[in-house]
């Protein structure tokens, strides 16, 4: 085989980088390739900067160059630590084995936005999905509660010679909440600043593995937590929660509108309507509209954005909640039905999204932009 960059990009191919899963030719990760006579350099970049893991590196590529081109090509390799400024999607250092990350917001509180983050990723793990669950919601967790794990502690385990926090897992779902590290009756009174910093740890010092979806349930409003998160990490969308009453449409409107940004843009995956209806379960087919009928549809209408779906108000949706066992689980009931419908419509527009691109990159956000939240 003759000894030209066409050639030698083809035999580099064949080398896999271990924690990105994809080889290093279709992540760019070899530059400064040079050719002289039967003698060839490189430079090639590895997310891990680990001695022992850029040794590997080389060597690996050594032995793909000598296997196309034989014994005769003397072959310099250097491996480095991939640039921070150079890191894309697919090789970011934050999240790096998950898919899809998706964001539940809401403009204001109270309107069930963790009941359905919870119930999202318990849906897509009773699936078969590999999900995980971030609260976000720093000043008032509520994962733990919602998958009965309050007494529970994540446990530090060692990986490539760091050490990393453990998810907790319950249904299938990993979960990490700030409610882990805080007594249940315990005020969280943070500025600005730290509750961005405990996020961050969140995400980098757990160790996630590979998940198919992570769901982020953020808090309420639109604030510092929401613009620490899309300079963290790329963002499949955000799926905004709403119930159907106009003082709560109006905050959805302003959430809708701070993931639009020019500084942002996040794409918005649809809208939820929650607390859409009441059934008296004696009288199945009748419903009352006791906060208004279909303003989150309207409203996804408006924005031009895909209606999920909607919820009942049930008492066993509270109920579910409450004693730490998601809704979606309860097989039967007409909270179950209605979640089952909504993830599958969350799955076609995740399929949508992805065929399209409509993804988020990290972006840094401008502090000409305050939250309002």
């Amino acid at each position: 085989m003759e000894l030209n960059r066409e050639n030698v990009m083809k035999a580099l191919a064949n080398v896999t980088e271990p924690e990105m899963k994809k080889d290093i030719i279709t992540l760019n990760l070899v530059d400064e390739l040079k050719i002289d006579g039967n003698s060839i350099s490189f430079v090639v970049k590895v997310r891990n900067p680990a001695m022992h893991h850029r040794q590997r590196m080389e060597d690996a590529c050594i032995f793909a160059i000598e296997r196309h081109f034989g014994k005769v090509v003397d072959a310099d390799v250097k491996a480095i630590p991939l640039p921070s400024e150079e890191q894309t999607i697919e090789t970011r250092k934050v999240l790096p084995g998950v898919k899809h990350i998706v964001a539940v917001a809401s403009g204001k509180g109270g309107v069930g936005k963790s009941t359905i983050a919870t119930n999202l990723a318990a849906g897509l793990a009773k699936k078969g999905f590999k999900v995980g669950l971030i609260d976000a919601d720093i000043y008032g967790p509520s994962a733990p509660t919602m998958f009965d794990v309050v007494n529970e502690r994540p446990q530090v385990v060692e990986k490539d010679a760091k050490q990393f926090i453990m998810p907790i897992e319950q249904y299938g779902v990993k979960i990490l909440s700030i409610g882990f590290f805080a007594d249940t009756s315990q005020a969280i009174v943070w500025r600005g600043p730290m509750a961005s910093k405990a996020l961050n740890q969140l995400f980098t010092d757990a160790y996630w593995g590979e998940l198919d979806y992570m769901i982020v349930d953020l808090p309420p409003g639109t604030g510092d937590i929401h613009l620490s998160l899309v300079s963290l990490v790329p963002l499949t969308g955000v799926v905004m929660v709403s119930t159907p009453q106009e003082v709560a449409l109006a905050d959805a409107r302003k959430g809708v509108a701070m993931f639009r940004l020019d500084s942002v843009k996040v794409p918005v995956l649809g809208m939820i309507e929650n607390m859409s209806y009441f059934t008296p379960p004696p009288h199945p087919e009748e419903k009352y509209y006791l906060f208004g009928r279909d303003g989150a549809k309207q409203l996804a209408e408006e924005e031009g954005v895909p209606f999920l779906g909607e919820l009942p108000i049930e008492q066993s949706l509270r109920e579910s909640g409450d004693v730490g066992r998601p809704a979606v689980l309860q097989d039967g009931t007409n909270s179950a039905k209605a979640f089952d419908e909504i993830i599958s419509n969350f799955e076609k527009t995740i399929e949508e999204a992805s065929k399209t691109g409509l993804t988020s990159k990290v972006v840094q956000v401008s502090q000409q932009y305050p939250s309002n939240g």
